[in-house]
């Protein structure tokens, strides 16, 4: 069972993005601590500079920054870095426990990117959880931006 956030509706500027809000009660990663998307890195030279408003310099970091954002509860950077044509507008997460990430391959060509990852974590039941996606990027106005992705089912999927 893959566990889908709920879909609400809204708009959100990236500009006004702050680590701190939060859409459940989750603290937001100390700039001290590694990064939750596993760079080894500290949170603050890593995603946290794109929560503040950076942009992303690849696919691969907006991934990243994107993994450490549903890490952190920040749905409204989830949905400020999401496509328009594929946003669902407001954004409502699902209480799970993010246990890590592992990218498995990235990809830019031009103003288009691809990164494969698996992400894994518990859910509230405390039912151990893999999403293993291959997600689309474009690039407009200098920014990266989340377009969608493709699930891809290990257990049919050919070696």
């Amino acid at each position: 069972i893959l566990l889908v956030p709920r879909v609400v509706v809204c708009a959100y500027d990236i500009t006004n993005a702050t680590p701190n809000h939060h859409s459940h009660a989750v603290p937001a990663p100390k700039p001290s601590a590694a990064c939750p998307c596993g760079s080894n890195e500290t949170y603050a030279d890593c995603c946290g500079e794109f929560h503040m408003g950076t942009a992303a310099p690849t696919p691969e970091a907006l991934m990243r920054s994107r993994y450490s954002a549903y890490v952190a509860g920040l749905s409204d950077y989830l949905l400020a870095t999401w496509h328009p044509s594929t946003a669902p507008g407001e954004l409502e997460l699902w209480p799970v426990k993010w246990l890590g990430l592992d990218v498995r391959r990235a990809e830019q060509q031009g103003d288009a990117g691809m990164v494969e990852f698996v992400a894994r974590h518990r859910d509230s039941t405390g039912r151990a959880q893999r999403l293993h996606e291959v997600s689309r990027f474009v690039r407009m106005d200098g920014r990266w931006l989340y377009i969608d992705g493709q699930i891809v089912d290990d257990e049919h999927a050919s070696s």
